[in-house]
């Protein structure tokens, strides 16, 4: 995922201004892709030097309303369906797991202890998250919905198996 396939999604549903798209963001996408102002920025102004967004409207103080070009609806129908996704290869947290043995047992439980209390700090971030959002029948709601589960039992499967790998350190 690249960020200028994330705010051409965002912008397939509604124009929205930089800053409304970086609300936006932050209340869907940043649990999955993280990204700064200053990057939206800059993502945006190369959006619309490709053509595949445009400046639908201005505002007082230079604020400007992006709407999406049927190119840019192009570009994104092809990133979702034609390459395919890159799964995350590296792992640092399972690397270190590999050569635990260096370290004495109890220290070895006290690291995959500690990713069990890290998961689960993940998945209540997570509850509480879904729990501030008003969602409703959007698409951006239902699918930001499934995005958020995926969150949620991924972060409850990692608790369960650094629970279960601590257990096997003698």
């Amino acid at each position: 995922m690249s960020l200028r396939h994330a705010l051409l999604g965002l912008l397939s549903e509604r124009p929205a201004s930089g800053y409304d798209l970086l609300k936006r963001f932050e209340t869907s996408l940043a649990n999955v892709w993280p990204a700064t102002q200053s990057q939206m920025y800059t993502e945006l102004s190369k959006l619309a030097a490709d053509g595949l967004i445009t400046v639908s409207a201005e505002g007082p103080r230079g604020r400007k309303e992006y709407t999406v070009t049927d190119e840019g609806l192009t570009e994104l129908r092809h990133w979702l369906v034609e390459p395919r996704p890159q799964r995350n290869t590296r792992n640092d947290l399972l690397l270190r797991v590999f050569f635990l043995n260096v370290l004495p047992p109890e220290q070895a439980r006290g690291y995959l202890t500690g990713l069990a209390d890290m998961a689960e700090r993940e998945h209540e971030e997570l509850r509480r998250l879904e729990d501030s959002i008003d969602w409703g029948d959007d698409p951006l709601s239902v699918h930001g919905r499934i995005a958020l589960e995926y969150g949620l039992r991924f972060n409850a499967m990692c608790r369960e198996w650094a629970d279960w790998a601590a257990d096997r350190i003698a």
